[in-house]
C-alpha cells in the first residue's frame, strides 16, 4: 500500500532541506574580501548623508519561519528591527536583505525615507540586483544598489551640521 502525501508536504520538506543544508553559494558569492569592500562603501556613503545602511545576507531561514511558511519579506522586516535599522535618529535607515536559499532580495526602508521614495523605486533597485545576481555579478549588484540608496539618502537627508554620527555598524551581517 502506498501513501499519498499532499504536494504541500513535499514542497515544505523540499524548502526545509534547501534552507537547512544549502548555503546558497554564500562563500562563492560573497567572499570575505567583498564583504570588507561593501563595509568600506557603506562607510563612505554614510559620510555624505545622515542615513544608515545595513546589508544582511542569510543562507536560509530559521526553522520557525519555514514551519509557518513565512518568506523573505517577513524575515527582512524582522532583521530590520533586530539590527536596529528602525532606530536611527532621523528614521532614515535602509536594510538590503538577501535570502540566498530562495534567491530573494528585499529592501526595507524606514518611514523617514519611505515618505519621499515611491515603492516603484525600491522595486527597480531589486530588479537590477536580481539581474546582476543572475549573471553572478554579486559585487556589481550590491554596489549599484548601495549607490542608488546613497543617492536617495543624499537627496533627502544630506550631511548637515546637526549630525548624529555613525549610528549603526557598517559591516554586512552574514549568517548561514
Amino acid at each position: 500500500m502506498t501513501t499519498h502525501h499532499p504536494p504541500s508536504i513535499w514542497r515544505g520538506l523540499t524548502r526545509l532541506l534547501r534552507h537547512r543544508w544549502a548555503d546558497g553559494g554564500l562563500h562563492q558569492a560573497l567572499p570575505p574580501q567583498l564583504l570588507q569592500r561593501l563595509a568600506q562603501r557603506i562607510a563612505a556613503s554614510e559620510r555624505r548623508h545622515s542615513g544608515q545602511i545595513r546589508i544582511c545576507v542569510e543562507g536560509g531561514l530559521p526553522l520557525s519561519y519555514i514551519w509557518r511558511g513565512a518568506g523573505a519579506r517577513e524575515r527582512a522586516v524582522t532583521q530590520f528591527g533586530k539590527l536596529r535599522v528602525w532606530d536611527t535618529e532621523c528614521n532614515n535607515g535602509v536594510l538590503i536583505y538577501l535570502l540566498l536559499a530562495d534567491h530573494a532580495i528585499e529592501i526595507v526602508a524606514d518611514r523617514g525615507l519611505t515618505r519621499h521614495v515611491p515603492a516603484a523605486t525600491w522595486h527597480t533597485m531589486v530588479q537590477g540586483m536580481t539581474k546582476a545576481f543572475r549573471d553572478e555579478r554579486y559585487e556589481d549588484g550590491l554596489t549599484e544598489a548601495l549607490a542608488a540608496v546613497s543617492a536617495l539618502l543624499v537627496k533627502h537627508f544630506p550631511r548637515g551640521t546637526d549630525e548624529f554620527g555613525n549610528e549603526l555598524p557598517d559591516d554586512p551581517v552574514v549568517s548561514l
